[in-house]
């Protein structure tokens, strides 16, 4: 079974899924950022039927208005719950998000871009994954996306096949002859494909943050690599831009 599911492949799947649960609804833990991306997949992941089960992460990030923008999102999203898990990535450094001596570019350079944070993907997919196994979780939605990216490797759908190799392998229901799918519903569409996708579903994206140095009032920057990407995807979507922008 692919780990990278479309849309249609998702809805069939919950339908075999209920059966083996003995027709209740199936569970996902699905990860929230607070960002565009992050809210439409839990929208989807609600489209499908899913018992949706919110985690965030406050890992040191610079802009910490995103995990408000998180809780606001998961809220309107009717999450049977959120959880806020506190890391200290940014300790290790290595980034411009999570250290503020390197600066956030503010050009598109070639190459993976210091913004990356290193194995952050990693790291939540793993607590993602703990979480499913005690929630008896039939799937994990994490918003990744290998076209509109700014070239962190683990966006790419490799890695998401790696990583669906070890959820079969390094867990008791995986061993057991079980599955945890991991879903990554949007990994071949557009920005502008994501945000009309998200648009039909009703979600208000004047609750995320995507900005990478938003302020404390969650209003973007508008030049980072974030913020180019999110204001071209709603001109390609040809739909009003609802985000609060600091120069406003």
């Amino acid at each position: 079974m692919r780990p990278v599911a479309d849309t249609d492949a998702g809805e069939d799947s919950i339908d075999e899924m209920r059966q083996e649960v003995g027709q209740q609804a199936a569970k996902a833990v699905v990860l929230v950022s607070g960002g565009l991306d992050s809210a439409t997949c839990l929208s989807i992941a609600r489209s499908r039927g899913f018992e949706c089960y919110g985690l965030s992460f406050d890992y040191g990030q610079r802009s910490s208005s995103e995990l408000d923008a998180a809780k606001r999102v998961a809220d309107a999203a009717g999450t049977l719950e959120h959880r806020v898990i506190s890391l200290d990535i940014g300790a290790l450094g290595g980034s411009a998000l999570t250290d503020t001596a390197i600066e956030v570019p503010e050009v598109e350079g070639a190459g993976i871009p210091v913004t990356y944070v290193p194995a952050r993907n990693t790291v939540f997919l793993s607590y993602a994954l703990a979480w499913a196994e005690v929630l008896d979780a039939e799937a994990i939605f994490i918003g990744v996306n290998a076209v509109d990216y700014s070239g962190y490797p683990d966006c790419r759908p490799e890695f998401i096949e790696a990583f669906q190799k070890v959820v079969s392998l390094a867990t008791k229901k995986g061993v057991e002859g079980g599955e945890i799918r991991l879903e990554t519903p949007m990994i071949d569409l557009s920005k502008a494909e994501i945000i009309k996708t998200g648009a039909a579903l009703g979600v208000d994206y004047g609750l995320t943050v995507s900005c990478y140095q938003a302020d404390s009032e969650g209003r973007a920057c508008g030049v980072c690599d974030s913020c180019r990407f999110r204001r071209q995807g709603f001109a390609d979507a040809d739909l009003s831009d609802p985000t609060r922008y600091q120069q406003d």
